[in-house]
């Protein structure tokens, strides 16, 4: 992501950078907060209206190590002080994309009692699923550098909001990686309407398994996609029939000019259930032993085994299609992978030197949703330092 002019005057002095001209989720507006924060909240406020008000100091942390990400929280609640016709001050102490660590503050937010109190359960809800989230993408896509990603989170997410904010937190993480490792990182997503994130107008994708069911043939949807969208490269699902290593070559034979011109992607996408076409434990375990043979030697787990030698889309499965394509003159021919593709699994593709290309995930959104929790307490009342009993670590140095 690149600094912008076009971002809030807020933001800027906040340390926030844009992606292009990205969508920015504002929801809930000023008027209807009080329907979704949280009741105390809005007692307070009238509790406080009544008493009368004071300036207050947030502190905003995180029970866990994150990459920040404030921008969607941060312009939330910009949009709120403006329609509220007041002013919150915002010291972000990390700059989007910089790691956090946990019980750090994230911000200060320092404004009238009255008008913050209840917008502390949005302002949190925005901050701590994005943060863990690009953290997630980052690690990901700093273990596998040379690798490029697609997010397709969307189907996962509980609404169109959600949806962006995770847009939001993969383009952040991917930034990361980007300048620390020098990754490729995530070059596109699933969706039109996230796809400023990436520095894209439209997003990327070509057929699910429901085209290659409707055309019978995994062939003859190749064809079908290629006679619709001859201007796109183009990339076959391989596994709807189970026949990974047949199919992929017979459409490699069919399209030989893009499969020479680097215009043409499998893509494995084999269920958990099967070992992909011409595998199984022993011939995993020997495809292994050719390639990466540090990568079984030594103590793994159930689920690192899966990863490695099992059934899906493993490191094995891997290396053994890129093997059946480089001996049947198709080396040029990439491998897109998809199924699972968390940071778990690949931090074990970068260990067994999976030759993967392209790796579509949604896998990036957090698995345990009690990480993604950020916390707000009040330090400074009128100017006065105050905090409840435990939380001192949260007093400016």
């Amino acid at each position: 992501m690149s600094d912008s002019d076009n971002r809030p005057a807020g933001s800027r002095a906040a340390g926030i950078r844009t992606a292009g001209n990205g969508p920015t989720a504002l929801h809930p507006s000023s008027a209807t907060v009080p329907d979704w924060t949280d009741t105390y909240f809005r007692r307070t406020k009238e509790a406080v209206g009544k008493f009368g008000d004071k300036t207050v100091t947030y502190a905003i942390f995180m029970r866990r190590p994150v990459v920040c990400a404030p921008r969607l929280a941060v312009e939330w609640l910009e949009a709120v002080a403006r329609e509220r016709n007041t002013s919150f001050q915002i010291e972000l102490n990390y700059p989007e994309g910089k790691w956090v660590g946990a019980g750090e503050p994230i911000m200060y937010i320092t404004g009238s009692f009255y008008h913050l109190v209840d917008c502390e359960t949005i302002l949190l809800q925005k901050l701590g699923p994005a943060s863990v989230a690009a953290y997630n993408a980052f690690t990901m896509c700093a273990d596998l550098p040379k690798v490029a990603f697609l997010a397709m989170d969307a189907r996962h997410c509980a609404g169109t909001e959600m949806a962006e904010m995770m847009a939001y937190a993969a383009s952040v993480g991917s930034d990361r990686a980007k300048r620390k490792v020098g990754a490729k990182g995530f070059v596109g997503n699933a969706t039109d309407a996230t796809a400023p994130y990436f520095g894209q107008e439209r997003g990327m994708g070509t057929m699910p398994h429901a085209l290659i069911g409707y055309a019978g043939s995994t062939v003859r949807a190749a064809e079908m996609f290629h006679e619709t969208f001859s201007d796109l490269p183009l990339t076959v699902l391989v596994d709807y029939f189970g026949r990974e290593i047949t199919d992929g070559l017979e459409v490699c034979r069919r399209f030989p000019q893009l499969a020479a011109q680097g215009k043409l992607s499998l893509r494995l996408d084999t269920p958990g259930g099967r070992f992909v076409e011409g595998l199984d434990p022993p011939g995993s375990y020997a495809v292994l032993e050719r390639h990466a043979p540090h990568a079984i030697r030594g103590y793994r787990d159930e689920t690192q085994l899966r990863y490695l030698i099992g059934t899906g889309v493993s490191a094995a499965a891997i290396h053994y299609v890129r093997e059946r394509l480089d001996e049947a003159g198709f080396p040029a021919v990439k491998i897109v992978a998809s199924s699972g593709f968390g940071p778990a699994k690949c931090r074990l593709m970068a260990e067994a030197n999976a030759p993967v290309d392209i790796i579509g995930t949604g896998s990036y959104l957090p698995e345990r949703w009690t990480e993604t929790y950020a916390t707000a307490d009040i330090i400074e009342y009128d100017g006065e330092r105050r905090v409840k009993v435990g939380r001192e670590f949260l007093f400016r140095r």
